[in-house]
């Protein structure tokens, strides 16, 4: 019998394949406004980094410089192109930021170049392809190459990528050579790196594509919930299941056998790789596949008519908490023990996982829909997110979501949650708090936001205050000044001529509010 370990050599030769391709329905764009002859209104062919933190619904528009480096060790601010001046020792000014880098491809990851660009002040990174594409005939005629690239490579993360807040895109090599040239010359180069998502009403539809053992989105599936429920039915969310297909991977034989034995279910037709690279013992391929099933079931139940599905959130929440780990992920027990946490009728559960075809053998009508969903929209990478169809790249986390979420509905559509916590350090403690933020664009200055009716209630307390404090000194004053007045008149009054007219005393006169007058 072969070994375990060999069957792994057809799923992942098929996986390395099939990541040739990336979803076509990429939301960023990459444009040259000067100099004007690289100007392209539709703008240039790129790949966008799935690390770093796009700003979704922005740009970034910024000068260029070429590092003429590619950026795998310390970074010299002092070097590259255009040049600029001199100071007393001869060295050149430091790139001044903000400003977009141009870095070359090769002899470390993109993560790291990425990485150092960000040290050196980037705003953004252009990383200049070294490979002609073998469909590009100018490409390969101008620069004698006779090697090429079918497609350009995916800039993926090397799993150090956490730390990534800036974007970054690979340039073709064809056109990346374009700028260079201009700068080498010492001309501007202005580029912007933009993001827009489709927003065609006031509800956003997104996705998400992982498993129940990736970690990547472990941490967003721990505190999207409070998000899902306060966007409400104002978005809708489909939750996917990302397996492969035995076919394909020939993990099935023409005669139905399982050639990779742990990593699949019904006979190698639906498989997921081995979490934990232990094919002897620990969580399977196959135990994957029946917990993706799972939770593909308890949606169908709880979440598929409203978008939101809580029952399923609250499910997911209780499987990471209490069998996340190679003791109890297989146990049907510690499942049945969730259910109960969350308020899942198991009985539907298991009979839809079984009504659906089981995984024992034959095929399975919701893990088929799956892998036929999965290729209708080009998803080779895990995990993956969509918004209004647009694939979403960069660092995936409930912030970085929830902001892509809120620049994809249509103008003056937004949810006021969006509103309120968009600029919030913490977006999950904002949405948790009501839309109260406490750091961030939208903090108050004390810890907390004051909400707009305290707001507004303060001011008119202190506006009433205020007026009760001015007429009670206006009085005051009038009194005031009536009383000097009086004070005045008693003691220059003419005392013998008005004494009769006046009652005989000049006091009576002021004492009675200046009723007589003075002169007749």
């Amino acid at each position: 019998m072969p070994s375990l370990r060999s069957a792994l050599l057809p799923l992942l030769l098929s996986v390395a394949a099939s990541e040739n391709t990336a979803p076509n329905n990429v939301s960023s764009r990459l444009m040259i406004h000067i100099p004007h002859n690289l100007f392209k209104s539709e703008g240039y062919d790129h790949r966008e980094a799935l690390f770093g933190i796009p700003p979704y619904g922005g740009s970034i528009a910024q000068n260029v410089y070429y590092a003429d480096d590619e950026l795998c060790d310390d970074v010299d601010t002092t070097k590259g192109y255009p040049r600029r001046e001199t100071d007393e020792n001869g060295e050149m000014k430091a790139w001044e930021t903000p400003f977009i880098l141009m870095v070359d491809r090769g002899s470390c990851t993109f993560v790291k170049k990425v990485r150092n660009a960000q040290r050196a002040g980037a705003a953004g990174v252009v990383i200049a392809d070294n490979v002609c594409l073998c469909t590009d005939t100018d490409c390969k005629a101008v620069n004698g190459q006779l090697t090429c690239e079918s497609t350009e490579p995916i800039m993926a993360d090397d799993g150090s990528g956490a730390d990534i807040s800036i974007p970054s895109f690979l340039m073709f090599k064809h056109d990346a050579d374009k700028v260079k040239d201009q700068l080498k010359e010492d001309q501007p180069v202005q580029l912007e790196m933009s993001w827009s998502l489709p927003n065609p009403d006031d509800r956003v539809e997104y996705e998400l594509w992982n498993s129940p053992t990736d970690d990547v989105s472990k941490q967003l599936m721990q505190e999207f919930k409070p998000i899902a429920k306060a966007l409400g039915d104002r978005a809708f969310f489909t939750p996917h299941n990302y397996i492969y297909d035995g076919v394909k991977t020939r993990c099935q034989s023409a005669e139905g056998e399982n050639f990779c034995y742990t990593l699949c279910t019904n006979n190698g037709k639906y498989c997921a790789t081995d979490p934990d690279n232990d094919l002897d013992q620990g969580i399977s391929g196959a135990d994957v596949v029946r917990e993706s099933l799972r939770r593909m079931c308890i949606w169908k139940h709880y979440g598929e008519d409203d978008g939101v599905g809580e029952v399923w959130w609250n499910y997911v929440e209780q499987f990471m908490d209490r069998c996340n780990n190679a003791d109890f992920f297989m146990n049907e027990d510690c499942a049945k023990d969730c259910y109960k946490h969350a308020k899942v009728d198991g009985k539907k559960i298991e009979e839809c996982m079984s009504d659906s075809g089981g995984l024992e053998s034959g095929g399975n009508e919701l893990l088929d829909e799956e892998l036929d969903e999965r290729d209708k929209k080009g998803v080779v990478i895990m995990p993956t997110t969509f918004v209004n169809t647009a694939a979403m790249r960069g660092q995936l986390s409930a912030k970085t979501l929830f902001t892509a979420i809120c620049a994809g509905y249509a103008e003056g559509t937004t949810p006021l949650i969006c509103d309120q916590c968009s600029g919030c350090s913490d977006t999950v403690e904002c949405v948790t708090n009501g839309g109260r933020c406490a750091s961030g664009l939208h903090a108050s200055v004390m810890k907390g936001q004051v909400s707009h009716q305290t707001f507004g209630f303060t001011i008119l307390v202190m506006s009433v205050a205020f007026a009760g404090v001015g007429y009670w000194h206006y009085n005051k004053t009038r009194d005031d000044m009536r009383d000097q007045v009086r004070g005045i008149l008693a003691e220059y009054m003419p005392l013998e001529d008005q004494d009769e007219a006046n009652g005989g005393n000049p006091m009576e006169f002021a004492m009675r509010g200046g009723q007589t007058p003075l002169f007749s």
